[in-house]
């Protein structure tokens, strides 16, 4: 199995950034896909971003587009969220999420086709 701890959530005035951090422990070696959701009271679970374990593919949601960015550093095992020029609207408790190798996937951009989840980090954005 896969486990992942998230860390950076906190409070930031509207227009301030965070850096989230998911490090990823077990068998790593059958990552495909590590991806970011969010949750907000009331509402269902969305996605973020995602990126490719190995690298060379990434992929936003609109709302993100632009102002978050997912990067990687394999050697630590880790997968970070940059976030930047926050709204008050980005105030949800994010998830790391990964794809085990093998398992069903379709392109990403559904919690669903993701095998192993962190705990969430909580990110409030003040007005």
């Amino acid at each position: 199995q896969v486990q992942l701890v998230e860390s950076g959530g906190g409070l930031v005035q509207a227009g301030g950034s965070l850096r989230l951090s998911c490090a990823a422990s077990g068998r790593t070696f059958s990552i495909y896909v590590m991806g970011w959701f969010r949750q907000a009271p009331g509402k269902e679970r969305e996605f973020v971003a995602a990126s490719r374990w190995s690298g060379g593919s990434t992929a936003y949601a609109d709302s993100v587009k632009g102002r978050f960015t997912i990067s990687r550093d394999n050697g630590k095992n880790t997968v970070s969220l940059q976030m930047n020029s926050l709204k008050p609207e980005d105030t949800a408790v994010y998830f790391c999420a990964a794809d085990a190798k093998g398992t069903y996937f379709s392109g990403g951009y559904k919690a669903n086709e993701y095998d192993y989840w962190g705990q969430g980090t909580q990110v409030t954005v003040s007005s």
